[in-house]
């Protein structure tokens, strides 16, 4: 991890290779991070998806003479500058001709002589230059051939560390904790001077300084706690202040993890080719929609480093993390999360809260109700939620909680003393009135051969498994409940599905997390910290609410990733919705032909030049000409033929069926994406392997 900081850094090539910038806090026990040099470094504005620490802008000029050819570059600039010494040579000749017949003196002075000499030279040696210079293009010559010569002889004739101190050694003379001093702070940054702080710590009390500033009754308390504490001021509830094992390049104070390299290729933007890909809150708050087979990558390459950097994001104080997988994909250890909750584990601390702590019964038995049904019911789904609201209110107006797996497959399948216990609780607590008729109308349901309530009891079954025991208690007796409504806390959330040995549920479960994640992140009063979600499969987490609601996270600071095998795992219905809901798409290699059709249709086409040449036998001339075209056909064979080119402008698809399908390098991926704020950069030829 830290050696990756220390090596390349820049995607252009230059003449003299810069000193290597730190991308990241080193691992424990090293004190090579610099953080003057990470804190004060460049970073140009640039379109989103680029990784701007480090980042070069690409001059349009360099980049299209860039394109020519070795040979053809060298033979223009030699025949240039044989014409420009011709024309010099003679240039001056003529000028000084004309001075002398115009304008000269009889007996001019020697000094004279000199001067007008000198200057003619100069003036027509600078007119040369110019012209010459641009037709054969000479600073092309000179950038790619002259001055790396110069620089390789320089760095073999002195010493690295006698070199004149460049652009990032000027950035490592900057004080990063200058703010501090001018804000009034200055007893904060004397302490903070004096210790090892990282990336992770300098993003936390910057922001918490940040806070301060807005009211000056602050700036004494702030001070107060890094005197104290030092790099450790303002720490996650967790005391955590680095994450374990962490191996991908951020930059927090943007907030981007760098994923790969934008590939130099002409179907790419130009100010994209060979700069990092990077992914950032700005990007993600439109959701991404990553599509590809097992075994391609989405995981290690996508899901992990994403939820690496919410986590160290969360530890900063900027985020908050939600990461939903089977309990073996790897995203990331134990030790990443602050909340670990494994239904189906019995060593797992945490268990889930199936209603979210909604404050309203309805929104919660709603809510539940489409995550118990597969996707096969839905048409059934309207039905299955007022059967669940019949029964999910008056317990909770009876009990003032919500009812257990148990407690709920009970009132659901009309069990008489479970009922008749209800009733009663209700008549105590004087609520019996309100609630009657609800359940009078889930009495007469009961019986009905297409009563929903046998079928939500019989999903329900598959929840109240011993291997469950604990995992959704209501009553305080099972794992403490974790409920989505902490989204406003810089919670970190590994969700861990049994898929291997209850899948059904596992299914269940992951549509009921991700509802309630969309439901609590729109409903947030305290939208400052973003809220990611990443979901590892998201083939069973997605229906018809869950897709509406990533249009509403947009507004609200929020944002998932969602990977995908393919999208035939969806129904037919969501599938263009869902390609409408998420602002980022992804395309992994070898993704089915039908999967890139859609992929190809929301990227729509775009104007490429076209050239065609057309061969024509040529007619043309008098007897002479046409005698010796029938010649030389007699001795070669061959047809005397004209060749016209013709250019044109001409619409294509960006990436058609069959290249996502077929062409796609392994290690690569095509995204597309969009920042909140509608910026959208086309789609990208990406290697995520480094």
């Amino acid at each position: 991890m830290a050696q990756d900081g220390a090596h390349h850094h820049g995607e252009r090539t230059t003449t003299r290779p810069p000193t290597p910038l730190p991308h990241q806090r080193p691992a424990a026990g090293t004190s090579s991070f610099d953080l003057a040099t990470w804190a004060c470094a460049p970073r140009p504005d640039a379109d989103p998806g680029v990784y701007r620490l480090g980042y070069r802008r690409v001059d349009p000029e360099r980049a299209e003479a860039a394109k020519v050819a070795t040979w053809p570059l060298l033979l223009r600039a030699g025949l240039n500058a044989v014409v420009a010494w011709f024309a010099f040579v003679y240039g001056t000749q003529l000028v000084l001709h004309l001075i002398v017949i115009t304008v000269w003196v009889e007996h001019p002075s020697e000094t004279l002589v000199t001067v007008v000499g000198l200057s003619v030279n100069v003036l027509v040696a600078a007119a040369v230059i110019k012209i010459f210079g641009r037709m054969g293009r000479w600073p092309e010559v000179w950038r790619r051939y002259v001055a790396p010569l110069l620089s390789r002889t320089v760095t073999e004739e002195q010493p690295v560390e006698e070199d004149a101190p460049g652009a990032v050694e000027a950035v490592r003379g900057q004080d990063p904790w200058d703010g501090l001093r001018r804000g009034g702070a200055a007893e904060a940054a004397v302490r903070l001077e004096g210790e090892a702080v990282g990336d992770v710590d300098y993003v936390r009390i910057r922001r918490a300084w940040e806070s301060a500033q807005a009211d000056p009754v602050f700036v004494p308390a702030f001070t107060e706690q890094v005197a104290s504490r030092g790099a450790a001021a303002f720490a996650h509830p967790s005391e955590a202040r680095e994450l374990p094992g962490r191996a991908e390049r951020h930059d927090l104070l943007l907030g981007q993890v760098r994923l790969g390299t934008a590939q130099d290729v002409p179907k790419n933007p130009l100010g994209h080719r060979a700069a990092g890909f990077a992914l950032d809150p700005a990007v993600l708050g439109t959701s991404l929609l990553a599509v590809g087979p097992a075994g391609t990558g989405k995981t290690a390459r996508l899901a992990r480093p994403v939820a690496e950097a919410l986590c160290l994001q969360a530890l900063s104080g900027t985020a908050c993390a939600v990461v939903v997988g089977a309990a073996d994909a790897d995203l990331g250890p134990d030790s990443w999360y602050d909340v670990v909750i494994a239904p189906g584990d019995p060593s797992s601390l945490y268990g889930l809260d199936l209603y979210g702590a909604a404050r309203d019964p309805d929104e919660a038995a709603a809510r539940l109700a489409e995550a118990l049904l597969p996707d096969e019911l839905t048409a059934r789904a309207e039905h299955a939620r007022t059967a669940l609201q019949q029964v999910v209110g008056p317990f909770h107006a009876a009990y003032g909680r919500y009812p257990g797996v148990r407690e709920l497959r009970a009132l659901l399948a009309g069990e008489p003393d479970v009922l008749a216990a209800l009733v009663k609780a209700l008549g105590m607590a004087g609520r019996l009135a309100v609630h009657e008729r609800d359940l009078e109308y889930r009495e007469r349901q009961r019986d009905r051969a297409d009563d929903p309530g046998a079928l939500l009891a019989d999903r329900l079954a598959l929840l109240e498994r011993p291997a469950f025991e604990g995992a959704f208690a209501t009553d305080g007796t099972g794992r403490p409940p974790f409920a989505m409504r902490v989204l406003d806390h810089p919670l970190r959330v590994r969700v861990k599905l049994p898929e291997r040995s209850h899948p059904e549920a596992a299914r269940m479960l992951s549509r009921l997390v991700v509802g309630q994640f969309v439901q609590a992140a729109g409903a947030r009063e305290d939208r400052s910290l973003f809220a990611g979600l990443v979901v590892d499969d998201a083939s069973a987490a997605l229906d018809a609410a869950a897709v509406r609601g990533l249009q509403r996270m947009r507004g609200a600071n929020a944002g998932a990733v969602l990977l995908l095998r393919t999208l035939v795992d969806l129904p037919e219905a969501l599938r263009a919705p869902l390609f409408g809901a998420v602002g980022c798409r992804m395309a992994f290699p070898g993704i089915a032909p039908w999967d890139g059709k859609l992929f190809s249709e929301a990227w729509g086409t775009h104007l490429v030049q076209e050239t065609a040449v057309t061969h024509t036998p040529d007619t043309s001339g008098g007897v002479i000409r046409r005698a010796g075209r029938v010649g030389r056909k007699a001795l070669s064979g061959t047809t005397a033929q004209t060749e016209s080119v013709t250019t044109r402008d001409v619409e294509r698809l960006r990436w058609s069926p069959s290249d996502l399908a077929h062409a796609l390098p392994a290690g690569h991926a095509v995204v597309s994406l969009t920042a909140v704020s509608g910026e959208q950069v086309p789609p990208l030829l990406v290697d995520l392997r480094g």
